[in-house]
Formats: C-alpha cells, sequence, structure tokens
C-alpha cells in the first residue's frame, strides 16, 4: 500500500498528465480579426476586441487590415491582408468597407460554406456588403432597406415574426442600455446566463433585413421605437459553417459590459469548434444591473 503523501504526489501528478492530455486535444483557438475601413472607430475596438479575447486563455489573435489608401495602421500589428484563412479557425469581423478582393471573397465563401473556418460578426460589420449575396445569407439580417430581405422580432406573446420584404421600415437604431432577453437558452453560446440581464449603453439596431435562412435566435431585446423584441444575437448555419451575429459593440463603452465580452469569448470558440468551454464570469449582469470592466470609457 503506498503512503498517504505518495498517494497524494501520485494524484496531483495524473492530474497533471490529464490536464497537458487535455491542453494537447484542445488547442487555442485561431482567430483573425478584419478591419481597417469602418464608419465607426476601429482602432479603438480592435485592440479592445483582441484583448478581451486573449484574456479567455483560449484563443490566439491575430488582426488584418485593409486600409485606404494612404491611410494609416491601427496600433495593433497586422498580418498582410487578404489574411491566409488555412491559418485560422475563425474570423471576427470589425470591418465596414470597401468591397474585398474577388479572389478572397470565393475563399471566404468557400472556407466558411465548407465549415473550415468560423465566422462571428458584430454591430456595423453588418453595414457592408449589400450587393455580396453570399454575406448576406452568411449574415442572416443585416442594415439594410425594407427591399433587401425579411425581417424578424419577437411579439409580446415570445412568438418569432417574419416581416416579408418590402413590408415595414429599414433600419435604424436607438441608444441606451437595455436589457437581453435569452430565446434559446441551451444553446452552447448562451448556456447558464440569465434568462434576462442587463446591457450597457449601447446602439440597438432594429428592423434589420436580409435573407434570415438558417438562423437561429439566441436572445432579443425590447427596442423602445418598434415596442417589440428586435434579434440580438443570432446563428446561422451556412453549409456546413457556423456564423453568430450580434449588432451589439458600438464602441468600447459598449464593448467593456462583461455580457458582451463573454459573449464574443464564446461565440467565437462556438463558431470555430462547435462547442463552448468558456466559463461565465462571477460578475456577470443580471436582470437589473448592468456591469463593465474598468475599462469602460464614457
Amino acid at each position: 500500500m503506498m503512503p498517504g503523501n505518495a498517494i497524494r504526489v501520485a494524484a496531483v501528478a495524473a492530474g497533471l498528465l490529464a490536464a497537458a492530455a487535455a491542453a494537447a486535444d484542445d488547442p487555442k483557438v485561431r482567430v483573425v480579426v478584419i478591419d481597417g475601413q469602418h464608419n465607426h472607430n476601429w482602432r479603438a475596438t480592435t485592440p479592445y476586441l483582441k484583448k478581451v479575447l486573449e484574456h479567455s486563455g483560449r484563443f490566439t489573435v491575430d488582426v488584418s487590415s485593409n486600409l485606404k489608401k494612404g491611410d494609416k495602421p491601427g496600433t495593433v500589428p497586422a498580418v498582410d491582408f487578404p489574411p491566409d484563412l488555412s491559418k485560422y479557425d475563425v474570423v471576427v469581423s470589425n470591418y465596414n468597407g470597401a468591397a474585398w478582393p474577388p479572389e478572397f471573397r470565393t475563399a471566404f465563401e468557400e472556407r466558411v460554406g465548407g465549415g473550415k473556418v468560423g465566422f462571428v460578426l458584430f454591430h456595423a460589420a453588418n453595414n457592408c456588403f449589400a450587393d455580396w449575396p453570399e454575406y448576406n445569407r452568411m449574415v442572416g439580417l443585416a442594415w439594410r432597406n425594407n427591399k433587401a430581405g425579411d425581417r424578424l422580432y419577437f411579439d409580446p406573446d415570445g412568438k418569432l415574426v417574419r416581416v416579408p420584404k418590402g413590408e415595414g421600415s429599414g433600419t435604424g437604431e436607438t441608444y441606451h442600455p437595455f436589457p437581453v432577453n435569452l430565446r434559446d437558452p441551451d444553446h452552447p453560446i448562451v448556456k447558464g446566463m440569465p434568462a434576462r440581464w442587463m446591457h450597457a449603453r449601447d446602439q440597438l439596431m432594429h428592423d434589420l433585413r436580409g435573407p434570415a435562412e438558417g438562423v437561429t435566435v439566441l436572445a432579443s431585446s425590447p427596442c423602445p421605437k418598434t415596442k417589440v423584441d428586435e434579434p440580438i444575437l443570432w446563428t446561422v448555419a451556412y453549409g456546413k459553417g457556423r456564423v453568430v451575429h450580434t449588432p451589439m459593440g458600438h464602441d468600447v463603452a459598449a464593448m467593456s459590459c462583461v455580457g458582451f465580452a463573454a459573449t464574443m469569448q464564446r461565440s467565437a470558440e462556438w463558431a470555430a469548434t462547435g462547442k463552448v468551454t468558456i466559463p461565465l464570469p462571477k460578475d456577470f449582469p443580471d436582470a437589473d444591473t448592468t456591469r463593465t470592466t474598468p475599462d469602460d470609457k464614457k
């Protein structure tokens, strides 16, 4: 029989070996953030997003900037644009600008649709590429006029309503703190979150439009202008690929919401791997209280 100390040492050693084996089987997720053009301050939001993702310990993060000719780069050292998508597990778009090169668009469609790379976009990254049909399919809903596609919302009874193309309004926004209501609480991205939690002041997009094919709405938020719950977080099944889209994240102040940070971390992991291992932080917002990190800049 082994002495007590020896048993404890053996148990610790076994635990370390198991952890090492798990780490070897579960390497870090490789992220590339695309930025460089935007109607929002990408030079501030990209470094913050990179920090949020890396803070989880689950990701390595590169940045690839599609700059306008003569424009200055951001503060984060960047890899060449367009990036080599074979080097990454997930693309995160913080981009709203000119069209990507045709060859890169084709490669992007093939790798996302083939399930070889995940795709996550936030906030105004849904404004661009209105003339790219496959991008519209990938994102499901986007900032568009009412002729661009259907609209989705939840009525007061919690029923998902589809408004046909051409009916109602095009996209707009309001700006304030707002609650996030879970609609698919068992989905790995939101599992364990409160059924309702408060998000920091942000732009709340309403009347988003698009093909809305393969869309699963994970959460919605009540809009004071439309008087209904607007989709605020959803996934899109695009071919064999996984896409996650949230209109949250207008600026660093909004992104400093603990709920937003957790949502982005878990969305990136799920888009890349189909599962979520990142735990929710202990200070996650509740139904009444917005919680932000010290980086909140008002």
